[in-house]
């Protein structure tokens, strides 16, 4: 997959089809968006992915945190075969773009889309002034088509990273796996910790993902865990936070056992994925009573389904 990143100077080599959109988490929705795209790429087009190099939100002095980070999303539109991702600048000058202007130069001139497809609630250009029907008018004077995918719904609403996020912040890890057609991820390599966890008979794999990664609220989830370079995953129970018990540090990180596994996993990169909330994170009044309940929630994450 092609990478275009940190520049508007550029020119796709020939007609491509083109899916606009924010991509945050890469839900249903986006998925069968996706899908729609790669049908063209069976066409001959180049299947492209538009989207920003940061989230319009934090742009614009909104949320920063996001759910799928830019390693994440790479890695997600290449194992789907995207040809070509457009990770275009978001500044003051390219958010001044007027919509016409956009669809003229970018879309039709470097881009040569012949085929284009977003979501209902798509857009672009100077004060989100752009929006599909806009696209549409333009399709016949520069010869592209356009698709409007229609939202997916889930447990009767529709799909968005916005109801993610709220459902993240909430720790309903079920109900985002359901939106996400997958659970929900936090990547990164295994760092040294204080080996807390290896005195007490229980080892864990330390992970400090990404600042500006969306994590549930602090306490312990029945979790998931792949690691990269071995072909199958392993069933674990992970804590979100920041050690309360032992520990006077702020940043909040993801320590998680792995179930009867003793490979060394330091500087391992692994993907930890959320299938359950089991408790919230407390303080515990000795070392002793904290191990008590780790061994308790072992026993718990053992049954989990």
């Amino acid at each position: 997959m092609k990478i275009i990143a940190g520049t508007t100077d550029f020119a796709l080599p020939q007609k491509s089809a083109v899916a606009i959109g924010k991509f945050d988490g890469i839900h249903l929705g986006h998925q069968k968006l996706l899908s729609q795209l790669l049908l063209q790429k069976e066409q001959g087009l180049l299947a492209t992915v538009f989207t920003f190099d940061i989230q319009a939100g934090a742009f614009f002095g909104g949320d920063e945190k996001e759910l799928t980070t830019k390693a994440e999303k790479r890695a997600a539109f290449a194992a789907l075969g995207i040809d070509v991702l457009i990770e275009f600048p978001l500044n003051k000058e390219t958010a001044a773009t007027a919509p016409e202007a956009f669809v003229e130069d970018w879309l039709a001139g470097r881009m040569r889309a012949a085929y284009i497809c977003a979501g209902p609630d798509l857009s672009f250009g100077k004060g989100g002034a752009g929006d599909f029907a806009l696209l549409s008018r333009f399709a016949d004077r520069f010869g592209y088509h356009t698709e409007l995918i229609e939202k997916v719904r889930v447990d009767g609403e529709e799909v968005s990273s916005t109801r993610i996020r709220e459902a993240v912040r909430c720790g309903r890890m079920e109900e985002v796996c359901r939106m996400l057609g997958k659970p929900y991820r936090a990547c990164g390599v295994v760092e040294h910790g204080k080996k807390l966890g290896r005195r007490l008979g229980m080892p864990t794999a330390n992970l400090l993902p990404e600042r500006n990664k969306l994590l549930p609220p602090n306490g312990v989830y029945h979790t998931r865990v792949d690691i990269d370079g071995m072909d199958k995953t392993y069933p674990a129970i992970s804590n979100v936070g920041c050690k309360p018990t032992v520990s006077d540090e702020n940043r909040i990180g993801i320590e998680t056992y792995l179930y009867d596994f003793a490979t060394d996993l330091y500087g391992r990169e692994i993907t930890v994925e959320f299938l359950g909330f089991r408790r919230a994170e407390r303080k515990f009044d000795s070392v002793d009573a904290l191990k008590a309940q780790i061994a308790s929630d072992i026993e718990a994450g053992r049954n989990f389904r």
